[in-house]
């Protein structure tokens, strides 16, 4: 039999090597966002022995209830002088930085430790957490104990130190607890901090076989694809560290149902590296539009995405298409429902006499009028009735709707909506408000995407978080190429052979070939950034305000067709 010497990252972290802070908090009630910490106390453990502790009384911000003070013994005179969480916050994360974070029912101590850190502005450092009632439950039979609390447990293990409702004494008891439930796992092979935490999360073997998979992967930016045995991509994800974020998929920090089920199919992974963080996100966007993925939710079919459109012909009407063509029309949208578009189109027909016959109408030759005309709803173009310039204004006000110009369009179905609920029409003066909303939250995409999406060319750039600049080249909304210039390294000759390379779009592309939605909105976010500075930008650029939440009327318009940046001397 041949004998394989595994390495030490195979193993794992051993046990013994561990630092483990076992934290316990008393409180004023249940509810971490109503309720506030009383004490907290904390035992720093590693290899069986105690390294140091962290107690301290905890000013709650209120009185304590009588009944609380009862079981703790913690009164209001007891904390009186006491310091705030803002301060022992702090002091309790430094004390913690580093370690295995455990409590007996972690979710309850932990919930209001990271409520605590919301409140007061500090960021969770997202500690491993292990739950010793969770691994009693797993290790220690209902014959050996009638429950799993921690008084219970205490005199299983015999811990030296009785729990009492005080956070430090019942911390000490905890950490016996903790010694001995890690003693019987240790006879099941349980022996790495890994392996402990997978045991915890119920993590098959088979799973944990699959680790392999990221073997030799780089630790870089990109896009990374799981693969099945016939080569077929099953899931596409991205991380600024493809490596580390592989790795995930086969420990305890992987609880979805569903990607359990796809490691267990993956027999590859295939790395993608990306120059920028904003390469790999629409890289991984693009693979997942061609690739379809299963086990991707979210954009896998892009074509799917509908627009509102005013067509260009004598008669103009609304039409629902999955394309916007450069064609002269207006767009609104995208939409993401059949159901949301024609909400749309029928709140633009609630309020303008628009047609609605699909038949291409002649100014010289007439026909009947439908019932539409014959109700009010319609100027009947198709019958002479309205002319041309009557009908363009009525097409001019639905393009400012279009636009997103909706006050009038706001005043009206309000109204609507009034005059229904007097009439006690309460389910029809919510459809009124439901199409209302669909028309805003379409129009408002077309304001923020659509300027993007006429801009020739856009070069922007920003501090890397390695050093250096990041630099991205947009055209008509779609990502063209990107690249990261070294610290230290004077960015223009990046950006001009970045320009000049073989890039992911080689050309400029016609807005009917533009990004789909969710490419520019990532291009977008990425701009909006704080520290990004265009370099240079052809076209006119208008930057949308407002929004569905604010239903702004207009789009104020910015004179940028040559900017200006501080920072690139002599780069306009």
């Amino acid at each position: 039999m041949t004998m394989v010497q595994g390495t030490f990252d195979d193993l794992g972290t051993p046990l013994s090597s561990v630092t483990f802070v076992v934290v316990d908090l008393e409180t004023t009630g249940g509810s971490p966002v109503e309720c506030g910490i009383t004490e907290v106390g904390a035992v720093k453990v590693r290899g069986g022995e105690v390294v140091g502790e962290f107690q301290t009384l905890v000013h709650p911000g209120g009185p304590i209830p009588a009944f609380i003070s009862v079981l703790t013994g913690i009164t209001d005179a007891m904390v009186a002088g006491a310091p705030r969480i803002e301060a022992v916050l702090p002091a309790f994360l430094e004390f913690a930085a580093g370690t295995v974070l455990v409590a007996h029912n972690a979710g309850f101590d932990v919930s209001f430790l990271k409520a605590a850190a919301r409140r007061t502005g500090h960021d969770w450092p997202g500690f491993p957490v292990l739950d010793t009632v969770h691994l009693a439950r797993q290790v220690v039979r209902r014959d050996e104990v009638p429950n799993h609390r921690l008084a219970t447990l205490a005199r299983l293990f015999r811990a030296t130190t009785t729990p009492d409702h005080r956070a430090l004494h019942d911390a000490r008891a905890t950490v016996d607890v903790l010694h001995g439930l890690l003693e019987r796992i240790g006879s099941l092979g349980v022996h790495s901090l890994e392996e402990l935490l997978d045991y915890t999360a119920r993590v098959s073997p088979a799973r944990r076989r699959k680790r392999h998979l990221a073997d030799g992967l780089p630790d870089a930016p990109g896009v990374y694809l799981f693969r099945d045995g016939q080569g077929r991509v099953l899931y596409v994800g991205t991380s600024v560290s493809i490596r580390t974020r592989v790795r995930s998929y086969f420990t305890a920090s992987e609880h979805r149902r569903r990607m359990g089920e796809m490691v267990r199919v993956a027999e590859s992974v295939s790395p993608i590296v990306c120059a920028t963080t904003l390469e790999a996100e629409i890289r991984e966007l693009r693979l997942i539009a061609e690739h379809k993925p299963r086990y991707n939710r979210r954009s896998r079919h892009p074509e799917r995405a509908l627009w509102v459109k005013l067509t260009v012909e004598a008669f103009p009407r609304l039409s629902i298409v999955r394309t916007v063509a450069d064609d002269g029309a207006r767009y609104a949208g995208p939409f993401g429902s059949r159901a949301a578009a024609e909400a749309a189109v029928a709140a633009v027909h609630e309020v303008l006499p628009l047609r609605q016959c699909l038949e291409r109408l002649s100014p010289t030759r007439q026909r009947s009028a439908c019932v539409l005309a014959e109700m009010g709803r319609c100027g009947a173009p198709c019958t002479g009735a309205q002319s041309l310039d009557d009908y363009a204004r009525v097409v001019d006000r639905a393009t400012e709707l279009l636009a997103g110009d909706t006050r009038d369009l706001l005043t009206a179905l309000r109204e609507r909506m009034a005059e229904l609920a007097r009439a006690q029409r309460f389910e029809d003066a919510q459809v009124v408000r439901d199409r209302l909303v669909a028309l805003v939250r379409g129009t408002s995409r077309s304001q923020r995407l659509d300027p993007l999406a006429r801009i020739g060319e856009l070069v922007a750039a920003r501090r890397s978080p390695f050093g250096g600049w990041e630099v991205v080249c947009v055209r008509h909304g779609r990502l063209a190429g990107s690249t990261t210039s070294p610290r230290g390294a004077d960015p223009m000759p990046y950006i001009a052979a970045l320009r000049a390379s073989s890039e992911i779009v080689a050309a400029p592309v016609p807005p009917s070939t533009s990004a789909t939605p969710e490419e520019s909105e990532k291009i977008l976010r990425w701009l909006e950034a704080p520290g990004v500075r265009i370099v240079e930008l052809d076209g006119t650029w208008t930057c949308p305000v407002g929004g569905a939440a604010a239903v702004r009327a207009e789009l104020e318009p910015l004179e940028t067709s040559r900017r200006e940046v501080a920072g690139f001397a002599g780069v306009h």
